[in-house]
Formats: structure tokens, C-alpha cells, sequence
């Protein structure tokens, strides 16, 4: 109801804005750049905000644009949009219809993923990871590893195969036990074989994690790991020596980076900065705080 009421107050105000003035009129005005009334009005008509939530999303990316519009070519949005598109067509799902359910078309989740990757680069360049930072960051840092699985109901029934692993703890011995007895069916085939992951992952259990962190390479869990799902049974594939600090300055950089970009605070701030440095200026006293949520309730100018 809340949405629909936002969005019908949006349609209030374009309506209000079209009528009132000439299309060509100006709504913002910011450095090498505008928002006429006829933008406003097209992009409200595409979107599902309301009024204020799509003039500000027009001022972000037309100044991310402006800023840094030559380090975000159409064959990176491109090429993001087809991996997209292609993980939903490898499960199974009609990727056109994913789209239309969440109210978007080929052309706007394509602005959406250029905004997306202005965002990641702006961040990059107004932010840089102190070298505290950095330290934090590799105390939690582990190295990708690659382990494989078996997951069962029952605490009896892992012990009962850690047992026969432990009397042949070997990667076919696993496999075979895997494939016999493991309930996750997305991998038990392939013998109970995980992607490669490391402390950044967010989809495995963080219990699974963090026992498989501890195994080196060949060593199975002396004990069942408990999850949500069940009970597991881990023997690590492959461990890659964890180095140096120094060693992994780039790993530890980008993985911070991946961190603060999911940050709201951190974005928040580093989108004020491209605010700040667009010089925008509301030419709408009614929308003269649409950008406060970056800039404060005094920040945007309305003349």
C-alpha cells in the first residue's frame, strides 16, 4: 500500500511538472550538465519510486556519469549483464520474466549495473584502505580453498562415517561415501565437491566455514559440523599456504573494497563527495531537499 501510495504521489507530481512548464525547463542543474522536466518525466515513467526517490537517482547517475563515465564502457555493463543473464538460464529460469517480475526491461537493469559498476569505481577513488585497515583485514584473511562434503540428518550417521573415512581417508573412499549417502543433492554427485571459497564467501554456514578453515589439505573433521541444514562431514581438497601480509596487499584491498561496497555508510559517503563535487543546484523549491538523505536538509540549493 505504502509503495503504491509513493508511486501515485510520483505520477501526482510529474503530472504537476508536465503541465506547468515547458518540458525543456529545468529541474537540476549540476557541473557540464542538467535534468529537464521532459528527463524527469520519462524517467518516472519507467520507474516504480516515487517522485523525489527517482529525481534523486537521476542526480546520482548523471554526476557518477560526469565523473566517471569514461572507466565504465557498454562492453563491461555488457558483459556483467550476460553473466547475469546466463547463471538464470543455467537454472532453469526464463531470465525475460525475472525481469518483468521485478519491473525492469533489458535497458533499465543495464542502467542499473552501469550505475552499480560508476558506484564501484567512484568508490575506489575516493576511498583507499589504511594500512590499519589492511592489517584488520588479514587477520580474517584465508586463502580460496576447495573442500568437499557429506551431509546427513542424523549425528550417528556422520559419526558412523567419519569412522570408515577415518580407516580410509581417501578422495575416492569420499567420494563413494558421498555419493551413497549425502542429502545435498547439488553436490553429492560430484562427490560432495564445493566451489572454491574463502573468508568473503556469504553463502556457506560460518560454523562449515570456520571448521574447514582449521583442516590442512587431506585432513577430514574428527567430528560431525553442525548446521541448519545437518551434519557434515569436511575433508579439505586443496590448502593453499596463507604467505604474507605483503603478499596479499591486492587480495586484502579488493577484498575490503567488496566489503565497503555493500557498506550503506561507506556509499552513502562516497556518493556525497560526487554530490558535493557535482555542485547541484535544485531549481524546484518543492524538491529542494530531495538530496538530503547524502547531503543534509541544507545542503541543495533551490533557486
Amino acid at each position: 500500500m505504502k509503495k503504491w501510495i509513493a508511486g501515485l504521489a510520483g505520477l501526482l507530481l510529474v503530472a504537476t511538472l508536465a503541465g506547468c512548464s515547458s518540458g525543456s525547463e529545468t529541474v537540476a542543474n549540476m557541473k557540464g550538465t542538467k535534468i529537464t522536466k521532459d528527463e524527469y518525466y520519462e524517467a518516472m515513467k519507467t520507474s516504480s519510486n516515487g517522485g523525489e526517490a527517482t529525481l534523486r537517482n537521476l542526480i546520482v547517475e548523471k554526476a557518477l556519469e560526469q565523473q566517471y563515465g569514461d572507466k565504465v564502457s557498454d562492453k563491461k555493463v555488457n558483459a556483467q549483464y550476460n553473466k547475469v543473464k546466463k547463471s538464470y538460464e543455467a537454472s532453469g529460469t526464463d531470465f525475460a520474466s525475472a525481469l518483468s517480475q521485478s519491473g525492469l526491461t533489458e535497458k533499465s537493469f543495464k542502467e542499473q549495473i552501469k550505475t552499480s559498476l560508476l558506484s564501484e569505481v567512484a568508490l575506489k577513488a575516493l576511498k583507499k584502505p589504511t594500512q590499519k585497515q589492511l592489517d584488520a583485514q588479514w587477520k580474517k584473511y584465508e586463502p580460496k580453498i576447495t573442500v568437499q562434503h557429506i551431509l546427513v540428518a542424523k549425528k550417528e550417521t556422520a559419526e558412523d562415517l567419519i569412522t570408515q573415512l577415518q580407516a580410509d581417508n581417501t578422495e575416492k573412499k569420499f567420494n563413494e561415501l558421498a555419493k551413497k549417502n549425502s542429502t545435498d543433492t547439488g553436490t553429492a554427485s560430484a562427490g560432495g565437491k564445493l566451489t572454491a571459497f574463502d573468508n568473503t564467501d556469504t553463502q556457506l554456514d560460518s560454523t562449515f566455514k570456520a571448521a574447514a578453515f582449521k583442516l590442512k589439505q587431506g585432513e577430514i573433521t574428527t567430528s560431525p559440523v553442525k548446521t541448519d541444514y545437518g551434519y557434515h562431514i569436511i575433508r579439505a581438497i586443496k590448502v593453499p599456504a596463507k604467505g604474507t601480509e605483503a603478499s596479499h596487499k591486492k587480495d586484502l584491498t579488493a577484498q575490503l573494497y567488496t566489503t565497503w561496497q555493500s557498506d550503506e555508510t561507506v556509499m552513502t559517503s562516497v556518493i556525497k563527495k560526487v554530490l558535493q563535487k557535482a555542485s547541484v543546484s535544485i531549481k524546484d523549491s518543492d524538491l529542494k531537499d530531495v538530496l538530503s538523505v547524502y547531503l543534509g536538509s541544507s545542503s541543495s540549493s533551490s533557486k
